[in-house]
Order: C-alpha cells, then sequence, then structure tokens
C-alpha cells in the first residue's frame, strides 16, 4: 500500500487568551499569563494512512550473517550477561578516576550494554570510549544526546541550530545535510545512537522543557524536518532515535522534575502527537524514546507515567503502531518516573511494558538482582527477555560492533569540525531569518544617502557582529541612554531606528522581555520608525498584544555570529527573507507567516565553501601577511576576499607602527595612494562618459581649456585614460616651496590657516589656495614625448580632477562622496579624513623628514596630493578594505550596487578595455590590467577581463570578471620610512593573490 495524505484543510491553530495588562495601560504590550485554549479535532486536520509495515523503508537491512552472529552470540550468554545488554548507564568524561572506575566495574561486574554519555570533551570521551571497549566482552552500544550535535554534551564540536530555528527553513535538503553532519560527527566519535529527533509538537508555547528543542507546533513541519534530519543521521550509519513518545509537546512540566500531564483525547493524540511516529516508521526510524508522561487517555492508572505503561509501549507503539525496533526508555533518574518506583522495580516494570534499553538506571546492581530473580521465578519469561536481547544484539550487528573498531585519535577533532559546518551555518540562518512585518517596505533599506539610523540594543548578552556588519553597510550609531526619555530625544535625529533584541543563546534560558524592555521598546516605537529584529525564541514575543507601531520586525531565532550577521545582511538587502514562522504568537502570527524581501545586490558575507573555495587553503594569506610584517615590510595590514557577491575573507594584521600597541582592526583607515585614482576620481569620469560629455575620441584641448593652446591638446581621451598620452610620470611639485635646508617657505605656508592659505597640508601647515594653478601651469608646461609608448603618469588623474571640478562645479572630495561613498555605503571612505573622524582610527603612512618634518597620520601621504590640500584626482583617498571591495564590486557589476544604477554595462566595458594591448601596453581606461610580461601587478593567475590597480603605501584592488572574485590587499608599508619597496620586491601582494586563485574549487 502506498503512503498517501489526506489533505483537506489547514493545520490545527492555536488560541492564547491575553487578558489585560495591569501594569502598562497600553494596547502595545501585555504581561497577563499566556494561556492555551485546547483545540478540537478539525474536520479538516491532515490524517496519515501508514503503509504496510513490509513497505517501509530499511536503512539497516536485515542478513543470514547478522542472525547467526545473534544466535551465536546469545547462545553463549549468561543470564547476567544477557540482561546486562539491557542497561546503557551514564558516563561523563569530566569527571574523575572514581567515575571512570565506577563503569568500568559496571562494564566488569554487571555486563551492561551500553553508555551515553553526557559531559565533556570528544578527546576524552573518545579515548574513555576506547578505554571502556576494551573491557567489554560484548561491545558496547554508545549514546548521546545530540539534537544540535555533539556540543549539546561536548566542548570543542560545533553547534547546530536549534529544532525551532530549523522549523523555519523550507528546503529540506538543508535538514538533511544537518543530519548528515550531524551523523558523520558521531560515526568518528563512535557513537552510535544520536537521541534525536525530537518528534514532540510544540503546541504549548510555556512548556519549560520541550520549546527550542521541537521544530515547532505543526504537525507536517515537525514531521518532514524530522525526517530530513534523520535520512542524514542513518545514511552516515548512525541511529536515530525519535522522542519522546507518545509526544511531550503539550505539557507543562519538566519530566525531568516531575511527572507531566497530556490531556489530550485518544483521537487528538492519534491525529496530532502520534502524526510524525507514524510516518517515520514508514521512513526507516530505528528507535523510540519512550517519555516520562501521565496519559490519562491511554493509561486509566492515575500519574502512571508512559515508560512504564504496558498500554503504551507494547499495545500501542508496538502492537497497533507496528514498531519493531528498538525501544528506550528516557533516562530513570528523571522525576518523572523516579518518583513513583524504587530502584530495581522500576527497571523490572520497565522491560515487563516492553522497553528493550533502560536508560540512565540509578542502581544497576539491584535493577540486574530483580530482574534476574524475575526471570528465575518467571514473572519474566525467557521468550520476553530474548526478543529485547537479540533485538539488541542485531542492532549491534548493524552498527558493526561484531567487528568492533577503537576511534583512532589523531586529527579527532579537526574531523568532527569540518569547514562545511561553517559553510552549513550560513545556508541555514539565510533560509531560517523570519520577516513577520515589513511596514512600508522599510526592509531592506535602500537609500543610504537620506537615511539616517541608529541602532539601540534591548536584552543582556552580546551583540558585537550584528552592529558591527550593520556598520559594514551604513552609517549606522549605537545610541544608548539612561532614560527612554532621554533616548527618545537622542533618537528625533535619526530617520530609521534598529532595535536588536539580544538574549543567552541557550536552550532552557529565559528568552523574555523584561518589564522595563517592554516599556522601552513601546516607547522607542510609538516615536520612530522601527526595525525590531529578535535574536531570541520567537516566544519571546508573546507579550506584545500589538504591532501595528513596528515597522519592520524580523525573527533571527538565536543570538550567535552568524545569525546576527544574517540579520544584518537581510535588513540591508544582501540576502532575501526565506523563513517562515515555526510557531504562532497569538493572533498575531500563524505558523507559516513570513514575508519575502528585495534581494540588493549589495555584498553579503558567507564561508568559502558556499562560493566554491577552499576555506582551508585561505588560511595560507594568514602567513603570507605576517611574514610580511615580520620582515618589516610593513607594520600592518587589511586584506578582503569576496566571491560571487560574498566577503569570505576579511582580516587585519600587525600594528599600527612597529613599535605601537596599537592593533590595526578591520575598521582602520588607511591611506590608499593611487587607488584613490579608481575609487575617487575614475567612477566619476565614467558617469561623466556615460552621459556622452565626453567620448573616446575627446580631445584634452576640448576637456580642460589651459591645454587649448599647448602640445597636448591633441591628446585623445582613450590615450590619456591609458597611460599612452607620453606625459611626464610624475614631478616633485613640493620641492619648489621648500628652502635650501627643505624646509616649507614662508610664501607658500602657514602654520595658521587663513583666508588665503586654507589647505591643509599637515599639522600647523597651510599652503597658498592658489598654488594649484600653478601645479596646472607645470603640466601644460611639461615635456610631451614624441615616441607613442606606455608611460604611468600621475599627471592623468591630476587634469581628470581638474576636468571634473570644473565641468560639475564642485570639488572633487565633495562629487564623490555624493555620488558614489554615500548612496554605496562607503561610510569609511574619505579624502581629509581628520575633518571627519579622529586620528587614532587611522594608519600613520611615513614620519616625513624631507617636506613636512612630521609623523604623517590622517593627512595624505603623496607630496603632490597634499599640496593640493588633501584633495587630487591621483591620491588622497583614505578607506579601508571593506568599502574598497564595495567599489570594486560595483565595477564587478558593471555599475550597480544596492540595485542603484551608477553607469552603463556598455561604459563599465569600454573603460574594461585594452586599446593599446598591440603595441604593448597593458592599461584599460584608468584601470589597471594584467601584465603582458613580467611579474606585475598581478600574479599571472587572473583573467585578461580583470581589472584593478596598485597604490605606493601598499595596497592592491583587483577584480576579475571571470572567477568573480574581488581582492583587496592595504597595507601601511611606507611607514616609517620608504626606501626600499620590500612588500613589492617580495611579491606578497601577488602571492597573496596566488592563493586566492589556488583556493577556487569550483
Amino acid at each position: 500500500m502506498k503512503t498517501f495524505l489526506l489533505r483537506t484543510g489547514l493545520y490545527l491553530s492555536l488560541l492564547f487568551l491575553v487578558a489585560n495588562c495591569g501594569i502598562i495601560k497600553n494596547k502595545f504590550l501585555t504581561h497577563s499569563k499566556v494561556t492555551l485554549q485546547k483545540p478540537e479535532i478539525s474536520d479538516f486536520e491532515e490524517v496519515y494512512i501508514p503503509q504496510l509495515k513490509s513497505e517501509r523503508k530499511n536503512f539497516f537491512k536485515d542478513s543470514d550473517a547478522e542472525t547467526h552472529w545473534v544466535d551465536s552470540i546469545y547462545g553463549q550468554m549468561t543470564l547476567e550477561e544477557k540482561v546486562g545488554q539491557l542497561f546503557m548507564v551514564a558516563a561523563y568524561s569530566n569527571k574523575d578516576t572514581t567515575h571512570t572506575n565506577a563503569i568500568e566495574k559496571l562494564i566488569r561486574n554487571q555486563k551492561i550494554g551500553g553508555v551515553i554519555f553526557f559531559q565533556g570533551g570528544p578527546l576524552r570521551q573518545a579515548n574513555l570510549t576506547n578505554r571502556y571497549q576494551s573491557k567489554s566482552k560484548v561491545p558496547l552500544f554508545v549514546g548521546i544526546d545530540a539534537e544540535w550535535g555533539l556540543s549539546m554534551r561536548l566542548d570543542s564540536t560545533y553547534r547546530y541550530p536549534w529544532n525551532m530555528t530549523l522549523g523555519a527553513i523550507k528546503d529540506l535538503k538543508l535538514i538533511e545535510k544537518v543530519g548528515e553532519l550531524m551523523g558523520k560527527e558521531s560515526n568518528r566519535m563512535g557513537v552510535h545512537f544520536n537521541f534525536a529527533p525530537v518528534l514532540d509538537i510544540n503546541t504549548n508555547p510555556k512548556n519549560p522543557i520541550i520549546g527550542n528543542r521541537s521544530f515547532g507546533e505543526n504537525k507536517v513541519n515537525v514531521t518532514e524536518k524530522a525526517i530530513a534530519l534523520m535520512n542524514g543521521v542513518q545514511n552516515q550509519g548512525v541511529f536515530s532515535t525519535g522522542k519522546h513518545f507518545p509526544g511531550h509537546g503539550d505539557t507543562a512540566i519538566d519530566s525531568h522534575l516531575g511527572l507531566p500531564t497530556v490531556t489530550s483525547s485518544r483521537e487528538h493524540l492519534d491525529v496530532v502527537e502520534l502524526y510524525p511516529y507514524k510516518r517515520m516508521f514508514d521512513e526507516g526510524l530505528v528507535s523510540v524514546m519512550v517519555g516520562h508522561l501521565d496519559v490519562p487517555s491511554l493509561e486509566f492508572r492515575q500519574n502512571f507515567p508512559s515508560s512504564i505503561s504496558y498500554n503504551v509501549v507494547t499495545n500501542l507503539l508496538q502492537k497497533e503502531l507496528e514498531f519493531d525496533g528498538l525501544i528506550f526508555t528516557d533516562a530513570l533518574n528523571m522525576k518523572g518516573i523516579s518518583k513513583y518506583r524504587k530502584p530495581g522495580e522500576l527497571e523490572l516494570d520497565a522491560l515487563l511494558a516492553g522497553n528493550d534499553i533502560l536508560l540512565f538506571p540509578e542502581n544497576v546492581p539491584l535493577a540486574v538482582e530483580t530482574i534476574s530473580k524475575a526471570y528465575q521465578e518467571n514473572a519474566l519469561s525467557e521468550e520476553r527477555l530474548a526478543l529485547s536481547i537479540k533485538k539488541i544484539l542485531k542492532y549491534k550487528f548493524k552498527a558493526g560492533l561484531n567487528h568492533y573498531k577503537s576511534i583512532a585519535i589523531p586529527n579527532l577533532i579537526s574531523d568532527i569540525n569540518p569547514v562545511e559546518n561553517e559553510a552549513l551555518q550560513y545556508q541555514l540562518y539565510e533560509n531560517a531569518t523570519t520577516v513577520l512585518k515589513n511596514g512600508g517596505d522599510i526592509l531592506p533599506i535602500k537609500d543610504l544617502v537620506n537615511n539616517k539610523i541608529a541602532y539601540v540594543k534591548l536584552g543582556d548578552d552580546t551583540n558585537a557582529s550584528f552592529i558591527s556588519t550593520l556598520k559594514k553597510y551604513a552609517d549606522v550609531t549605537e545610541v544608548t541612554a539612561p532614560t527612554i526619555d532621554s533616548l527618545n530625544v537622542k533618537l528625533k535625529e535619526f530617520s530609521t531606528v534598529i532595535v536588536g533584541y539580544h538574549k543567552a543563546d541557550k536552550p532552557w534560558k529565559n528568552n523574555d522581555f523584561t518589564s522595563n524592555e517592554l516599556i522601552w521598546l513601546q516607547e522607542i516605537a510609538r516615536n520612530n520608525r522601527v526595525i525590531l529584529d529578535v535574536f531570541a525564541k520567537p516566544y519571546s514575543l508573546l507579550p506584545l498584544a500589538n504591532y501595528t507601531e513596528i515597522e519592520g520586525l524580523i525573527v533571527s531565532y538565536q543570538n550567535n555570529d552568524i545569525a546576527q550577521q544574517v540579520g544584518a545582511e537581510l535588513i540591508f538587502g544582501a540576502i532575501e527573507a526565506k523563513g517562515k514562522l515555526p510557531v504562532s504568537i497569538n493572533d498575531n502570527f500563524k505558523v507559516n507567516d513570513g514575508l519575502s524581501t528585495d534581494k540588493l545586490n549589495r555584498l553579503g558575507f558567507t564561508a568559502p565553501e558556499n562560493v566554491g573555495m577552499s576555506s582551508v587553503k585561505l588560511t595560507k594569506i594568514d602567513a603570507l601577511v605576517q611574514k610580511a610584517i615580520t620582515g618589516k615590510m610593513t607594520p600592518g595590514a587589511q586584506v578582503v576576499v569576496a566571491r560571487k557577491g560574498k566577503v569570505i575573507y576579511q582580516k587585519a594584521f600587525g600594528n599600527y607602527t612597529y613599535d605601537s600597541d596599537v592593533k590595526v582592526t578591520n575598521e582602520t583607515i588607511f591611506d590608499v595612494a593611487s587607488v584613490s585614482k579608481i575609487i575617487g576620481t575614475l567612477p566619476n569620469v565614467m558617469q561623466q562618459y556615460d552621459q556622452q560629455k565626453v567620448n573616446l575620441e575627446s580631445t584634452l584641448g576640448s576637456m580642460v581649456p589651459i591645454f587649448a593652446n599647448s602640445d597636448k591638446k591633441d591628446i585623445r581621451f582613450k590615450e590619456l585614460l591609458s597611460h599612452y598620452a607620453g606625459l611626464v610620470s610624475w614631478v616633485p611639485f613640493y620641492k619648489a616651496t621648500l628652502d635650501a635646508k627643505d624646509k616649507p617657505l614662508a610664501k607658500y605656508y602657514r602654520k595658521i590657516a587663513d583666508s588665503q592659505f586654507s589647505k591643509q597640508v599637515a599639522d600647523s601647515l597651510f599652503i597658498r589656495n592658489d598654488y594649484h594653478d600653478t601645479i596646472m601651469k607645470i603640466i601644460v608646461d611639461s615635456k610631451l614625448s614624441v615616441k607613442k609608448e606606455y608611460k604611468y603618469s600621475d599627471f592623468t588623474f591630476i587634469i581628470l580632477g581638474n576636468y571634473l571640478e570644473r565641468l560639475t562645479g564642485k570639488t572633487l572630495d565633495v562629487l564623490a562622496t555624493e555620488q558614489f561613498f554615500k548612496p554605496l555605503g562607503a561610510t569609511n571612505t574619505f579624502y581629509n579624513p581628520l575633518q571627519k573622524i579622529d586620528k587614532n582610527q587611522i594608519a600613520p603612512t611615513e614620519i616625513d623628514s624631507y617636506f613636512r618634518h612630521q609623523k604623517i597620520q590622517g593627512y595624505v601621504h603623496d607630496m603632490a596630493a597634499a599640496i593640493e590640500g588633501g584633495v587630487a584626482g591621483h591620491a588622497g583617498v583614505f578607506s579601508n578594505a571593506m568599502d574598497i571591495a564595495k567599489i570594486m564590486q560595483m565595477y564587478l557589476q558593471k555599475g550597480n550596487y544596492g540595485n542603484q544604477h551608477y553607469f552603463s554595462t556598455k561604459t563599465f566595458d569600454d573603460f574594461n578595455t585594452c586599446y593599446f594591448c598591440a603595441e604593448g601596453n597593458r592599461r584599460g581606461l584608468g584601470f589597471d590590467k594584467p601584465q603582458l610580461s613580467g611579474d606585475s601587478p598581478t600574479c599571472g593567475c587572473v583573467s585578461k577581463s580583470s581589472f584593478g590597480h596598485t597604490g605606493f603605501t601598499g595596497i592592491i584592488a583587483w577584480a576579475d570578471p571571470v572567477t568573480e572574485i574581488v581582492y583587496v590587499f592595504i597595507s601601511n608599508r611606507t611607514y616609517p620610512t620608504n626606501p626600499v619597496n620590500i612588500l613589492s620586491k617580495e611579491h606578497i601582494r601577488e602571492d597573496i593573490q596566488k592563493v586566492i586563485s589556488e583556493a577556487i574549487i569550483n
């Protein structure tokens, strides 16, 4: 018989009755207790008709060899050895030798069949597993509660999201991948049973023990996620255990502390709580854990735990549902059972009820004695004992314990923490994060020019990744205040307020808003345009009765670094919203609610493997940068690598200076030297080209009138930008302003600014405003080469800066900021940064002993740009690697970023063309291109369509349309002086680029 579903309606809905708040008289909030109204079975409830038992999926096939091994082992066992197989005892790898010796004693004397590991570490547990297995005649079963991976119990292991978070994901392949990685880590650790997935349908939001451990409140969603997870685990040869039969979701007591009552009718249980078990059995679930629950509709005896109920374990589970896999009790030390039976008696009753494996017994010797006595007195039949023992041996064979191999210790930690974990984690949160409100299309934030954004933190846990990622997209100000009134006063100057609610990322931790936080949220939302991102379980939203004053509402489910990064990405459109709510929130939001949002083509963040790169190979970058720092090639550096629109590597190295303890961070600002050409000047020139104000054949005389009567008047636009115009490379303009001792002449400089000397060159040094005219005259009068050949010249961009300022009527710094830096979100990119930020945020570039005679920090290093007052077409920009990467990504996307159009695809293609390659000139229009021969500026491993630029202070910015890679390296290699460019001679930048190329997987 084929499986089929009768879908005739909607899932079971929950109704929460919320009383008026006695503390805060406002429609926005409620502090009253949320109560659950018991739903009736709907006529539209989906019903599952199970397959025939013979048609069920079987992950672990039976064989004649298995039967022979089981019969052989069983036939050699004494009664004590048989009974011992029933017990799986608690073991810890974080306890002393007293505990270890006690476990060994149980193995030796009581012949126990297995251990369930609790707290400890992977190496310690692996060594103990090997030790315990060596003492056991019949190899032991090893189990562990690893609902979100081994980290539920072990340190130094990877933690996957809670089931509630996974419940928000629609892509079941991702859930199966989680199971696969869980299965691999368990297998590597010698673990045979992962006591997961949780099949409880969490219909009670106040459930004190299930909650985040459940996939949600909808039975179909829970089941589909559980099947996917199980498939992943069991395909790795590890057994999954569905729990807590017959259903712990609709309870209000923690069974560790007492006996919860499930008040549902038999009909309700059959259609709802048992639904996942029926489907899981058909899909090949190996084992079930029976919970300690009081279920009156199944067991007429009052306060009689389901785990020792024959009606539940045998009549329902084995006979009616025809489950013939292994059956575990829940831990027998839990108060939900131990309060009702004494040790020994408890274990016997559990066995007689139909359980196969007795988990976490408190007194194994007494239990063995009691069960053995029952057998000898015929209270326990040979048939009943053999049923469980042979089943246990059968699964030991399936686990490969007939040919037991010890756990290999070398590389264990790296093996259970593969790079795939991080890659998958990004995918999971990208697919889980849920948008519940998007009033006025507040999400994603599109306009970065006119939107002044504040961030306010609520909650008591860390928010560092969230705020730092927000600031990578826009100028976001973190606002704090001692009172809500003073906070709202500060918030008046902002147009959008992002509120992050951050609670400890622990499964049973209270995630509720405090009364004060509710008041603050109410007042912030009432007075501001608000986006609320909840880094906590969705149930934390229950006290909010009304959401009309919250424009944007995001549920990020957990408060960890990746969840916070993804939340920030969603707010700014680097990803779209995909998640669906796995539980209902009062009457405001229902199961499967979740809005889609637009994806803007802004840089996002992910693990290298998600874009076909090797994170292991990329770590070689670290060694190369460290080599540069150790070799005194540069005091500090930043590196950013992005591929396919995702930043996959961003690190900062070293200090501001060799003798400083001030660390370079990802936020540190550097002088980017000649990269200013393609960051500040070139994109504005491209806009003029795009608007047809200039073309490839335009002459310099027509563009800049002062050249109209010079020998340079006929230089064509494409020759000028290709460094093929015959211009002089550079002229030390500043030297003419110095005396014989290389000190600034009073004719040209003042120590204090005035109306005639307002261009600042350095601390207490201002040059006369009209010196720009002198520079331009020197360029006009400079020698022009008769021979047409490639010669790199700063004059090109000095001229273009002048061209832009004359054409637009704006200074270059204003133009670049308005047209590109602000709308791109390049908020850490400036000319003359000291006018905007503190000097301590900027890495120094030189100790100048030949011109300005001071430490240069925050003033442009290039002397020509310095005497232009820090704003010039060829130099002057300060930035960091992340901002440069945004601009390079804009180029890679051919003039589009954040879904904003800056110039046409044709314009980009025209500028990224090498017009004089046949003449031995590699350059594009403004862009540098890969070498035609030799070993710079690139590694020789990038495509011919790649482009970028390098800079004197030790920078390269490069993008490759073929591989879709952006690479930025920034340093202050000129500090303290720059007699020899060792960074260049040692090919550090090129070698890093080669590592990046070699890291491409696909």
